[in-house]
């Protein structure tokens, strides 16, 4: 969808990489193999998007890292307008239907700004599982992706948390969620 407005594929999977979310980082190199292009169409890109200000640029070492610049005015908008793309905004309003959940990760993929068409859904609470799989069905067929749930108690969740990879995991339901 996005690709109708935005003529360039590798800029658009630039946005949904630093805008599904922020807290990612990545350099030219890590990009390029990521999204099997050449380093200079996502220099190319890379550029015009720092040049625009939507990304921030960071020396370290050898590398320049990049990262979704927050303090850009567009920033909410471009943010909400992945969201929506991908269907992320969708599970906040389909996560928020549920009594007892009080948090819930996208990991996997789409934790990193990957657009890999399946989205990996941690529940966290206690739930029916007979009314997360009614949910999640009509969910599949609205935003037209493959949703994967993992339903867990508070307890288990602290547990697991700490063999997860926390860059991996975008909160999109509980306390600390935009």
């Amino acid at each position: 969808m996005l690709e109708s407005v935005v003529t360039s594929k590798t800029r658009v999977k630039l946005l949904l990489k630093f805008f599904l979310n922020p807290q990612v980082r990545a350099y030219l190199r890590e990009l390029s193999n990521e999204f099997n292009g050449s380093s200079n169409a996502v220099r190319i890109e890379l550029n015009r998007l720092v040049k625009a200000r939507l990304l921030n640029s960071q020396h370290e070492g050898r590398n320049i890292y990049y990262s979704a610049n927050r303090e850009h005015s567009l920033y909410p908008e471009i943010h909400n307008i992945c969201k929506k793309i991908t269907g992320i905004d969708y599970l906040y309003n389909f996560v928020s239907s549920f009594g007892e959940v009080t948090a819930a990760y996208v990991t996997g993929d789409y934790a990193r700004g990957i657009d890999g068409g399946i989205i990996d859904l941690i529940l966290v609470g206690n739930l029916d599982a007979g009314q997360v799989h009614d949910a999640v069905s009509k969910g599949e067929k609205i935003i037209g992706r493959r949703i994967r749930t993992l339903s867990l108690t508070p307890d288990e969740f602290v547990h697991l948390k700490d063999k997860l990879e926390t860059d991996a995991l975008l909160q999109v339901w509980g306390k600390e969620s935009a």
